[in-house]
């Protein structure tokens, strides 16, 4: 329960999850009309008056991010600016991602060379999260934040060989789906979808593939090989809704002489007990559980596939990992002097409501709103305090990709100043040190700028172009992400050369290819550009959504 009484105490506030994907927020929230604030006198001329619902969102949005956007002192002036133009686009939305890009285009941080959206920031319609009124393709992870999916449960495939003759494994599969129903996993070799041969003409064949990746094709029939080596042919799956985890696999593995715990972790999810007082989580707990009670020492974390989520969660996992008696400053996150200031006044429109998205009032019935918050440096530090009872993990090994953004960076980089060894095996990571939490438009825009860059306890951060592993995929044979094996399994190339690492009797990859038959030591592996349309593997953010009142 959270007490919102008027007090001098510092108060932290847990704000409902708004996640990243399908129905983000329950539309029965109660939810004001949020109002534009009209800058002051003679700051423009365009802001005329208007009972135009779009152009008063479209002022919104520009105004929103002239308070709070991180580099909002690189934003032009309103009537520079202009933000009722951008009505052109047969779609609200649509409108709305034009505006938002451009405004992003000012940062010097958001653009990315051919695309059109932000590195960043992006905007969703909660009154249809599948994005059907925008012409835009949906950002957005088919499982989200409260581990709720709508698909049949692929994460992806990766196909290997050329054009004309390659095989085509599945990359990883969601706990609890259709395709997990099937006992289908990652390193399951796929040879016909919907009684079209998989494997002998890429270029015709990825339209197949991306139907069922992008939700076009809503039931089919599926053939190929398990990882275990069962045959399956014919199978139907078809896109449905249900309740994932964020674990894809764990488990314990005995090598060297050392006993070493490893995760394939999704996303970061909403804990399942939130909270400032006594957070848990059911799905992680029983994980961190079974590695002390195995005595695990090292660590292997696989966060290639995970785009971030939940920064409260982040937090929970550090704190599971972290040595008994860490201590300090975990991170910090800084907010732009305007908030810092307290001068981000558009701030009092959005309402502060707790987990369940019931408005917070004080006790003699005054409405809090985020303007109520502390957005100085010193109100948004936060500390180790040890969870769990795995107590003596030294080192870990983390394999990332280009897909490892935001919560996933976060916990790595706040892991390296307490622990004995942290090291990086596999691409280069996404490149987001800055994080934002939803601001609510029209009821049901739900808008997420970036407002904050973290650092960790020794002030390292800003790695805008991401995180260089110490043992860097460069595309050869000698590492690679090997989705011809499941999740945990030793012989995986990344995975392999974590094991190495940290006992480094563990047979080299070389080894492993040669002696299974798959390809010579002199054969590299060939893998085939990935040209296909895939909405879960994607950058869902570092959200915060827990905030301190002010004083």
């Amino acid at each position: 329960m959270i007490n919102i009484a008027i007090s001098n105490k510092k108060l932290i506030l847990a704000l409902a999850l708004c996640t990243i994907g399908f129905s983000a927020c329950r539309k029965n929230k109660v939810i004001p009309e949020t109002p534009v604030v009209t800058p002051s006198p003679g700051s423009n001329t365009k802001q005329t008056p208007t009972t135009d619902r779009m152009a008063l969102t479209n002022d919104s949005l520009f105004l929103y991010a002239q308070q709070i956007y991180l580099w909002n002192d690189k934003l032009p002036t309103y009537d520079v600016f202009d933000p009722r133009t951008y009505n052109k686009l047969p779609f609200q939305l649509d409108n709305f991602n034009s505006e938002l890009f451009n405004i992003t285009t000012y940062s010097g941080f958001e653009t990315v060379p051919g695309s059109s959206s932000p590195k960043y920031a992006f905007i969703t319609d909660e009154n249809n999260s599948n994005g059907a009124q925008s012409s835009v393709p949906n950002r957005q992870e088919n499982v989200d934040l409260k581990d709720i999916g709508f698909d049949m449960g692929f994460l992806s495939f990766q196909g290997y060989g050329d054009s004309k003759n390659y095989k085509l494994y599945v990359k990883g599969v969601y706990p609890n789906s259709p395709a997990d129903g099937l006992k289908l996993t990652r390193g399951t070799q796929i040879t016909n979808i919907g009684g079209r041969a998989i494997g002998t003409n890429f270029d015709s064949e990825v339209g197949v593939i991306n139907q069922v990746l992008n939700g076009a094709t809503t039931s089919t029939t599926f053939s190929g090989i398990r990882a275990d080596g069962t045959v399956f042919t014919n199978e139907p799956l078809s896109v449905k809704k249900y309740t994932s985890s964020p674990v894809f696999t764990s488990k314990v593995i005995d090598q060297g002489g050392k006993k070493i715990g490893y995760l394939a972790y999704a996303r970061f999810s909403g804990l399942t007990t939130p909270g400032t007082n006594n957070p848990s989580d059911t799905r992680i707990d029983p994980v961190f559980s079974s590695f002390a009670t195995s005595n695990v020492s090292d660590l292997v974390i696989d966060l290639r596939y995970n785009g971030g989520g939940s920064v409260e969660t982040a937090q929970y996992l550090m704190n599971l990992i972290a040595p008994a008696g860490t201590t300090g400053v975990m991170f910090s996150e800084s907010y732009n002097s305007t908030m810092k200031s307290g001068k981000a006044s558009i701030l009092v429109n959005q309402p502060l409501t707790d987990a369940a998205g019931k408005i917070q009032y004080s006790s003699s019935g005054k409405m809090y709103t985020l303007n109520d918050v502390d957005w100085t440096d010193a109100g948004n530090v936060y500390s180790f305090a040890k969870k769990g009872s795995l107590n003596g993990v030294k080192n870990v090994v983390f394999l990332v990709s280009d897909n490892t953004a935001s919560a996933s960076e976060l916990v790595i980089n706040s892991l390296k100043p307490v622990m004995q060894s942290v090291k990086l095996v596999g691409k280069t990571t996404y490149g987001k040190p800055v994080g934002f939490f939803p601001v609510i438009l029209d009821k049901h825009y739900f808008v997420y700028l970036p407002s904050f860059e973290s650092k960790n306890r020794n002030g390292q951060g800003g790695y805008y172009t991401g995180i260089v592993p110490d043992y860097l995929d460069t595309g050869g044979s000698d590492l690679f992400d090997d989705s011809r094996y499941d999740f945990g399994d030793p012989r995986e190339s990344y995975l392999n050369k974590a094991l190495s690492i940290l006992a480094p009797v563990a047979a080299t990859l070389g080894s492993r290819i040669s002696s299974n038959g798959l390809a010579g030591s002199a054969t590299p592996v060939k893998i085939i550009k990935e040209n296909y349309s895939n909405r879960n593997i994607g950058a869902a953010g570092m959200i915060e959504t827990r905030y301190h009142l002010k004083k």
